[in-house]
């Protein structure tokens, strides 16, 4: 049917006799263009009937504005401010106990960020617990003093390797468990050093979640 603005006629016819004045019409406008979907009814004595019309120019959902990139390959790795080697030259534990794999940053006599890279290899999981391997929360707190003592072991604050111990730790809470597979990325801030003593405040992410957070007292000596 081609569309246009015709009227279109469709009688209605009586006897030629009949006393009627004039033939019924059912009359339809059609639009000269369709720009959109119409629903047109017919009105007649007849039952109405409906004539829908799909627009051709409709919106599609262009599915190429989504990342078309691998998933491997969305996330880059995080950087090396200082590897394995450089972290055991500072710090004095040793396996199993050396629970940091990479410095991210540090600003020197300040803070630092570090990573732990928590696997199902660790020698804690298979009594913590068998059944599901979570983090034990002291390690999590041991870890992020290790990442402190990155800080407050360097020749910029005076520190020393010889003599590194805890001295306090307060308002520590652990608001999520680390599970084998997880990476957590600890965070020390050095607050104040005096005579050695040395308080920082760490807070633990996985995920950009905080898991673990507290204030730390630690102490170095020569």
């Amino acid at each position: 049917m081609a569309a246009s603005n015709t009227l279109l006629s469709s009688p209605i016819y009586t006897s030629p006799s009949s006393n009627s004045h004039h033939p019924k019409f059912s009359l339809v406008k059609f639009p000269t263009s369709f720009t959109r979907s119409h629903s047109i009814s017919i009105s007649s004595s007849a039952k109405p009937f409906k004539v829908s019309c799909s627009s051709s120019d409709s919106p599609i959902k262009d599915d190429s504005s989504s990342s078309s990139t691998p998933i491997e390959l969305r996330h880059p790795a995080f950087p090396t401010v200082m590897d394995i080697n450089q972290i055991r030259e500072i710090l004095p534990h040793r396996f199993p106990f050396l629970l940091v794999d990479r410095v991210i940053e540090y600003n020197p006599g300040v803070s630092a960020v570090a990573i732990k890279n928590v696997t199902i290899n660790d020698n804690f999981f298979p009594g913590h617990f068998p059944e599901r391997p979570i983090m034990p929360g002291v390690l999590m707190v041991e870890a992020m003093a290790q990442v402190g003592g990155i800080v407050m072991l360097q020749p910029e604050v005076g520190g020393s390797r010889e003599n590194f111990f805890f001295a306090g730790i307060d308002k520590v809470r652990f608001r999520k468990p680390v599970i084998a597979g997880d990476t957590l990325v600890m965070r020390m801030t050095l607050l104040k050093m005096r005579v050695g003593i040395a308080k920082m405040e760490g807070k633990a992410y996985v995920g950009g979640e905080v898991v673990c957070e507290g204030e730390f007292l630690m102490a170095a000596g020569k």
